[in-house]
């Protein structure tokens, strides 16, 4: 089973904490974790990354799917195991990094702008495909996509996403998100980020109760 699937329910989210830093990520962990969030990444941009994310895990592994984002060298992926993290995201396509990652033990999602990178990233054990950024790639581009990917890819609409865009990229067939500084920006408030997290969680009910409806 794909490791990322049980951590899909009940917000197929991202939440990308660039720029925390440890002494605020429990609170902010807490915000994101209340209001449904299960996918916690930490890019390696931040201050002190490392620690944020062991924070993180000792707090919300049990039941979050704790990482880095960013991850662009591969001797950090060892690190980000070693603090507890269990999942790799990154901006790009680098099919070193991902089979590393999963020879590891990681789960890791890299960033992908063609179907060229989508496959090349799927042959090298990618768990999912970071679409990447959202805003260059249109819901039209992803619709061209899945009707040449395998059925259970899982994509992930990831730069510019607020809970106005998501929904253009849910129907045609983006199975989440990814969502940074429009949940979190560098010295927020746990309750900002709560705030802001409940609105994309309001949304992403709404998209469900809407597709579901007759």
């Amino acid at each position: 089973m794909n490791p990322l699937v049980r951590y899909l329910d009940p917000l197929p989210f991202f939440a990308v904490l660039r720029g925390i830093t440890p002494e605020e990520v429990a609170q902010v962990g807490e915000a994101l974790v209340a209001e449904g969030f299960r996918i916690l990444e930490v890019p390696l941009n931040s201050p002190r990354a490392f620690e944020s994310i062991r924070l993180l895990a000792q707090g919300h592994g049990e039941r979050c799917l704790i990482g880095a984002g960013t991850v662009i060298a591969q001797g950090d992926i060892a690190h980000v195991r070693e603090a507890g993290g269990r999942i790799i995201v990154m901006p790009h396509c680098d099919t070193a990094i991902v089979r590393e990652a999963k020879r590891q033990g990681l789960a890791c999602v890299p960033g992908v702008a063609t179907p060229t990178e989508a496959f090349a990233a799927l042959a090298a054990g990618a768990d999912g495909l970071k679409l990447f950024p959202a805003e260059a790639l249109p819901p039209a581009a992803l619709k061209a996509w899945r009707a040449v990917l395998p059925a259970a890819t899982l994509v992930f609409a990831v730069g510019g996403m607020t809970p106005d865009t998501i929904g253009s990229y849910w129907q045609v067939g983006a199975s989440g998100f990814g969502t940074g500084s429009n949940l979190y920006r560098p010295g927020a408030s746990a309750s900002d980020v709560r705030d802001a997290a409940a609105a994309y969680a309001a949304a992403f009910r709404a998209l469900k109760a809407k597709s579901s409806a007759p």
